[in-house]
């Protein structure tokens, strides 16, 4: 398994935190244009408007670079769901998966090519989502939300939900996003997902269906057991 490249130093003054977010802001400029093949880090700092040196200094390669969009993009799932928990008490779990599903929805929709490049292109992509901290808290976190409406869901096992419900989402709001359906509004794509969320989450998990005993074959009349005597 090939591990995900690091950067090299993170920044710590405010001055060290803008260049690196200029410079992943051009990063993602460049991957949405040129593709993964088409991007290095020459054309990375001449867009960003800072020397290969400076870029250096905090990421070692592209793929450091791809990566840490990556990071960023996970970073922003996590604020959505943390405003989703922390905004109205009273809301109920549908319009908590709404809300979500909407903020999810409309963060894939502002830089659709890029997140196009991040799914196909990336080669480091499929690696095993557990060795993500961010994809562990963001399963912690809606973990914790099931927990909290567990009397408005039917699903037993609620890590197997949380894992379901997360692939759910991500699966249909990256295929709303990357390529949408024609004919179909966002407001009615995202009620969609809702929809698919909620029914898996109504619907009674656990129980493994009995066999049936089967019936006689017609023309067959059931054998009678004879008796003594």
């Amino acid at each position: 398994m090939t591990d995900i490249p690091q950067p090299r130093k993170s920044p710590r003054q405010l001055r060290s935190q803008h260049t690196v977010d200029t410079i992943l802001q051009a990063t993602a400029r460049v991957l949405a244009t040129h593709g993964y093949a088409g991007t290095n880090t020459n054309l990375i700092a001449e867009t960003a408007g800072v020397s290969v040196g400076s870029l250096y200094q905090y990421f070692p390669n592209k793929n450091a670079l791809i990566a840490a969009l990556h990071q960023r993009h996970d970073n922003q799932m996590l604020d959505v769901i943390d405003g989703v928990l922390n905004s109205n008490p009273a809301a109920t779990l549908t319009e908590r998966v709404a809300a979500i599903v909407q903020a999810m929805l409309h963060a894939h929709l502002l830089e659709p090519a890029l997140h196009r490049v991040l799914e196909r292109e990336f080669p480091l992509f499929d690696t095993p989502r557990e060795h993500s901290l961010a994809d562990q808290d963001i399963h912690r976190r809606m973990r914790h939300l099931l927990e909290l409406h567990r009397a408005e869901i039917a699903q037993q096992d609620r890590d197997l939900a949380t894992y379901v419900v997360l692939r759910i989402m991500e699966s249909l709001v990256h295929a709303a996003a990357l390529e949408p359906p024609a004919g179909f509004s966002t407001e009615r794509l995202e009620q969609a997902v809702v929809d698919a969320v909620m029914g898996y989450l109504a619907t009674p998990g656990g129980a493994v269906p009995r066999k049936r005993a089967s019936a006689p074959k017609a023309g067959k009349p059931a054998t009678r057991r004879k008796t003594a005597g």
